[in-house]
């Protein structure tokens, strides 16, 4: 079983539309944007992906190249950079970024004070031309070092009709939950409960033209919801289509176990009937 899962995002989650305001992304455009003589952008938005750590997520452009950069929502555990770099082949020390730095193929991790960060190049690092190369991976993640102090977000941020779920979700948790990441992104609802060794989160998402999962041989198992509806017991996920809507329920544990459909329908059940109007 993965012992750091993200749940698929939404349609749009991806810096090009989500939550609006400050992130550590467009705090770093300027300075690296001289710095390395190429455009640098940033998407206007945040995201968060529920995974376990959960990052609260931005996205930087390159010359059009995608980098993705994100910070733990929560305080790291001692675990938490392996946890993020886990699965994704060799790794290398960076000591220019502390002595727990560690780059791979694909992304860059470290730590900044409290916070585990992670650098994702899209195309991937030293892999052209799709990709950024080494220097400008150590770069990025310098920059955004010397910012994540300042720019570390409140834990909690709720809205109120995510408060139906949070009973069902606190009692998968186990506690009351030290993380909340509630918010609509063009009038769909992304409700996220957390703290560091459980997360759920229940994402929707309007019009998407698929449900990934149904393209596989075999498929997962049907669910008894939705129009298709499907349960994932080893990634501790449900997903299925409600009219217009794909609603995607997640819950994770660290370490990671089966989660069974029962308990994936009691933390959708309280919000249904939003998903049905």
């Amino acid at each position: 079983m993965p012992v750091v899962v993200a749940p698929p995002q939404a349609e749009g989650l991806d810096g090009s539309a989500g939550e609006p305001g400050p992130t550590v992304c467009a705090a770093v455009t300027a300075t690296l944007g001289k710095q390395l003589g190429v455009k640098v952008t940033a998407k206007p938005f945040s995201w968060n992906d529920g995974g376990l750590p959960a990052l609260d997520l931005c996205t930087l452009l390159l010359d059009g190249r995608a980098v993705t950069v994100g910070v733990t929502a929560l305080p790291k555990q001692l675990d938490s950079l392996d946890r993020l770099a886990a699965g994704t082949g060799a790794l290398e020390l960076v000591p220019e970024l502390g002595p727990e730095a560690r780059i791979s193929s694909s992304r860059l991790v470290f730590s900044v004070e409290d916070r585990a960060v992670r650098v994702l190049s899209i195309g991937g690092i030293d892999r052209h031309p799709t990709g950024i190369d080494r220097a400008k991976a150590v770069a990025i993640s310098r920059a955004v070092r010397a910012v994540v102090p300042a720019m570390t977000r409140d834990a909690r941020q709720s809205e109120s009709i995510c408060q139906l779920s949070t009973a069902a979700a606190e009692r998968f948790v186990g506690t009351t939950t030290q993380l909340r990441r509630d918010y609509r992104v063009d009038g769909a609802l992304t409700c996220i409960w957390g703290g560091f060794d459980a997360t759920v989160s229940i994402v929707e998402s309007f019009h998407p033209d698929t449900i990934p999962e149904a393209k596989r041989t075999p498929p997962p198992p049907f669910a008894p919801i939705g129009r298709p509806g499907y349960h994932l017991p080893d990634q501790g996920e449900l997903v299925f289509r409600q009219g217009r809507r794909v609603v995607r329920v997640t819950a994770l544990t660290n370490p990671a176990r089966q989660v069974s459909l029962e308990t994936l329908l009691g933390l959708v059940d309280p919000l249904m009937p939003l998903f049905l109007r």
